[in-house]
């Protein structure tokens, strides 16, 4: 089984959620650009963050066969603080780079006018760049949310096919089923979705146009939920054929708008600017491969002292 998680946030990630995805059949993710939790103060903030994940994460993901893309975007609810605002004059350099499949996470977080306006000059600049777009829904009045990002995406340059909107669920379904955009669903352990609610919302539904996701934060969620939706479904009377569309080839389709989407991952280097993430050395050294981290005599990829 091929699995791609289209919207997972693996900075929030260990080595281990790498290791178990693989193990699972993940070989793919899309990581979208997001609030960090303690609010940034500056834009050369974001610039740091969007350069970790166009090199970081893609050196950390291929050590365990899985590729990395992501998205960049100044969020919904950093929109609303001024200091952050800038951050959308620096954005038109980073979507230019192969790694970026799409202008993301935007769209609403509290509805404010600070929202709309960022929200709107985004969508803008993902037709500029010829990006789709991902777009977060509201936590809060999700239906009101739904109906005010499908508004300002219509009065966009972007086509709604070049446009999925995430975070949906029974109450948002139908209407971004109608609007012609792509459909994205969260699955959580305790909020948004779970695997239940996400089969019994395909077999109403169907799976085309349907993507679905960990969204894997710093709060409770699991890295895995991609897997078990794919189980479920198996369990459920879903077809392979079903489950390969909606966990591979429907996310490959989308992200593929970009013209960027590549899934083959080369053989990792040993280090990412000099940095490892191997900590000491194996237990043999003699079965260490030649010029990985775990040669002892190899400063330049030598743990630091005390790590």
């Amino acid at each position: 089984m091929r699995l791609f998680d289209p919207h997972i946030h693996m900075t929030s990630r260990t080595t281990d959620d790498y290791e178990a995805m693989h193990a699972a059949g993940v070989r793919a993710v899309v990581e979208p650009s997001f609030w960090l939790g303690q609010p940034r103060t500056s834009p050369a903030s974001f610039l740091d963050y969007f350069d970790s994940l166009l090199g970081w994460e893609p050196f950390r993901a291929a050590q365990y066969g899985i590729a990395h893309h992501c998205t960049l975007a100044l969020n919904p609810k950093e929109a609303n603080d001024p200091r952050c605002a800038p951050v959308l004059d620096e954005l038109p350099r980073y979507l230019v780079k192969d790694q970026v499949v799409a202008v993301g996470e935007i769209g609403y977080d509290s509805m404010t006018p600070a929202e709309d306006t960022a929200l709107a000059a985004q969508l803008q600049l993902a037709a500029a760049h010829e990006l789709p777009a991902l777009v977060h829904t509201p936590h809060r009045d999700k239906l009101a949310g739904l109906r005010r990002t499908l508004d300002v995406v219509a009065e966009s340059a972007l086509p709604a096919d070049h446009v999925l909107v995430d975070h949906l669920n029974e109450t948002t379904v139908k209407e971004a089923k109608d609007s012609g955009c792509w459909l994205g669903f969260s699955v959580y352990p305790d909020t948004k979705m779970d695997e239940e609610r996400m089969v019994a919302i395909l077999r109403e539904y169907g799976p085309e146009q349907v993507l679905v996701n960990s969204a894997a934060d710093w709060g409770r969620s699991d890295p895995l939920k991609t897997r078990k939706v794919a189980d479920l479904m198996l369990a459920e009377g879903f077809g392979e054929d079903d489950v390969d569309l909606v966990l591979w080839r429907n996310p490959v389709a989308f992200y593929g708008l970009s013209g960027r989407l590549d899934l083959d991952v080369a053989t990792p280097d040993a280090t990412h600017e000099g940095n490892s993430i191997l900590r000491g050395a194996p237990k043999d050294l003699d079965e260490a491969p030649s010029g990985t981290p775990g040669q002892r005599d190899d400063p330049a990829v030598a743990p630091a002292p005390g790590a």
